[in-house]
């Protein structure tokens, strides 16, 4: 059975890589510039933002794996992500291939947040948002219509050994290893869930490789405990030997230095996930599966261990 990565150099694509040999040994990796992660590993160089690339990506496969990292780039994401995600559905139908599709929880906005599961409703609160809405409902659509069989596994913000693309890794690992005060936006004293790389991965490879999981929506697991982005700070802290001083910048404050910083620009957008509880339930992984996330605590653990070694 072949299971193809589309966009799989990433923080999440290069895990999923290591998952899939319990499943199969015929895997195909594709991106810019696909790098092997098991020795049989596929290779093929595309650029997914051309509808024959992703065709010629996707031909042959039973199962593929959307994981593609656009820029962050508000812009860029109107652009490239409808386009994107429409042509990957049209090539799953015409090859008759599974789609799992790893997602953010964008769609949802506003204080839908505070409590996030796989019934919360599509409410984009963001230009970001609107884009993953749009998506979204593409392939909820194609699902639903018979057109394939899809599955949306949404992911928390998530942390690992890989920094790129975790602003947890840049606010507080970053900071606190260059013996920095750490930092959060908005409002430390909120619940604010982060996932774990490794169990995003497996769970999406679970997903995957489950026949009954199709055609839904699954929330990836995390660990269930409600924890603020001071405890977040605290627990790095602790497990590096540092102070745990941080500071909070304010809404108003990412805002002004947006102006001079493109990435706090783009932040500015999505600032309501820091100003209030986030939540991320994904208990009904948890009871399907009988998973068990791994604890936020051994996370910041073995996520700090490896990148010492």
């Amino acid at each position: 059975m072949k299971q193809t990565i589309l966009g799989a150099g990433g923080a999440i694509g290069t895990e999923l890589a290591k998952e899939l040999p319990t499943y199969t040994s015929d895997i195909r990796l594709v991106g810019r510039n696909p790098k092997k992660i098991n020795p049989t590993d596929e290779l093929i160089k595309a650029d997914l933002t051309i509808r024959e690339d992703v065709f010629k990506a996707i031909e042959g496969s039973d199962i593929v794996y959307l994981l593609v990292g656009l820029q962050y780039n508000t812009k860029v994401w109107q652009q490239q992500w409808p386009p994107l995600v429409q042509n990957v559905i049209d090539a799953c139908h015409q090859y008759n291939t599974k789609l799992v599709f790893f997602d953010n929880i964008y769609a949802i906005g506003g204080y839908n947040i505070t409590h996030i599961t796989e019934n919360s409703p599509i409410s984009p609160s963001s230009k970001k948002g609107a884009v993953r809405a749009e998506v979204d409902r593409l392939i909820i659509n194609a699902f639903e219509s018979g057109k394939i069989d899809g599955i949306i596994a949404r992911s928390a913000d998530f942390f690992g050994v890989m920094k790129n693309n975790s602003l947890l890794m840049n606010l507080v690992y970053e900071n606190l290893s260059k013996g920095k005060k750490a930092q959060w936006f908005c409002n430390a004293k909120a619940i604010h869930s982060i996932s774990y790389t490794p169990d995003l991965a497996k769970g999406t490879a679970i997903l995957g490789n489950t026949p009954d999981a199709y055609n839904q929506i699954w929330n990836l697991p995390t660990d269930q405990a409600k924890i603020t982005g001071e405890e977040w700070i605290n627990l790095f802290a602790n497990e590096m030997g540092k102070n745990n001083r941080y500071q909070v910048l304010p809404a108003w404050g990412v805002k002004a230095l947006g102006l001079f910083v493109p990435t706090l620009r783009e932040v500015y957008d999505v600032i309501y996930q820091y100003d209030r509880d986030y939540y991320f339930d994904s208990s009904k992984f948890n009871r399907h599966f009988n998973y068990t996330p791994t604890a936020n605590s051994e996370a910041v653990k073995k996520t700090i261990s490896a990148l010492k070694g």
